[in-house]
């Protein structure tokens, strides 16, 4: 994850956290066709390193992240069909969304189009009371992407989802955290300090647990009530099994902080 001071996607791994950032802060942190390629190759790789066990996004500067650049194109993309270039772009929205660990959007500034939806598709959002965001697609005559169509509406209802895309408009963190965009809104000088809280408390959780947890979250929509308990049955059945729960239990007894190691 070797990376230079002018990478436009910078990383950086400490106490078992991996921060990316947006780093474009001239074009607001705007993403372009190798960004979103090399995304989703990110995540691939923290997914595979055991010791990483959460991922945070932010941006560079006084942005989280302004979409997909509409700039000049990329000549190699050009040659390819729209569909395909599509695919192509959204790679990173299907490997955010089945990522095993927690991830958490750290939202410093503007965030819209396709950095708003990769910033939904996050597990946790902290936004700066400086924060503004869009679904700005209709605004350049564009339709959702970047999983928008399907992250939007869970979180805020179809109604105010159908607002949102169609009308674009920019709304403040207030309304975003009082409609269910963000977790929380906090002032901008204190963002940082509380999103290094969350994410030192994410890594110091169990590994295997928060990851059966995640995927029960995200795919109850999907299911029954006799089909959520079933796969609550399996994952007790799993983490039962583990160390971390006898670590767990133990500290209980012990009246101590657990040590987790995801195994």
């Amino acid at each position: 994850m070797a990376d230079t001071p002018n990478s436009d996607l910078l990383t950086d791994v400490a106490d078992s956290v991996l921060t990316i950032t947006f780093n474009r802060p001239a074009r607001k942190n705007a993403l372009t066709p190798a960004m979103f390629a090399e995304i989703p190759q990110l995540l691939r790789e923290a997914e595979a390193n055991t010791d990483i066990r959460v991922v945070v996004f932010t941006g560079a500067g006084d942005a989280f992240c302004a979409g997909a650049d509409l700039g000049p194109a990329d000549p190699d993309r050009e040659r390819m069909h729209a569909i395909a270039n599509m695919r192509v772009t959204h790679e990173g929205a299907q490997v955010l969304h089945d990522f095993t660990k927690p991830t958490v959007a750290k939202i410093n500034g503007v965030v819209v189009g396709a950095g708003l939806n990769l910033a939904l598709g996050c597990d946790l959002t902290y936004a700066a009371d400086t924060a503004r965001f869009s679904e700005i697609f209709a605004k350049r005559g564009l339709s959702l992407d970047w999983g928008g169509s399907y992250l939007l509406p869970r979180l805020v209802g179809l109604h105010k989802a159908k607002e949102l895309a169609l009308l674009g408009e920019i709304i403040g963190a207030d309304e975003a955290a009082a409609i269910g965009l963000v977790n929380r809104v906090v002032p901008a000088a204190e963002l940082d300090a509380v999103v290094a809280d969350v994410a030192a408390r994410l890594a110091a959780g169990p590994p295997l647990a928060l990851s059966m947890t995640k995927r029960l979250l995200n795919n109850s929509s999907a299911l029954s009530m006799s089909q959520a308990l079933e796969a609550e049955s399996l994952a007790q059945s799993v983490n039962f099994s583990t160390d971390d729960t006898v670590e767990a239990i133990r500290a209980f007894q012990e009246k101590r902080t657990p040590e987790f190691r995801g195994q």
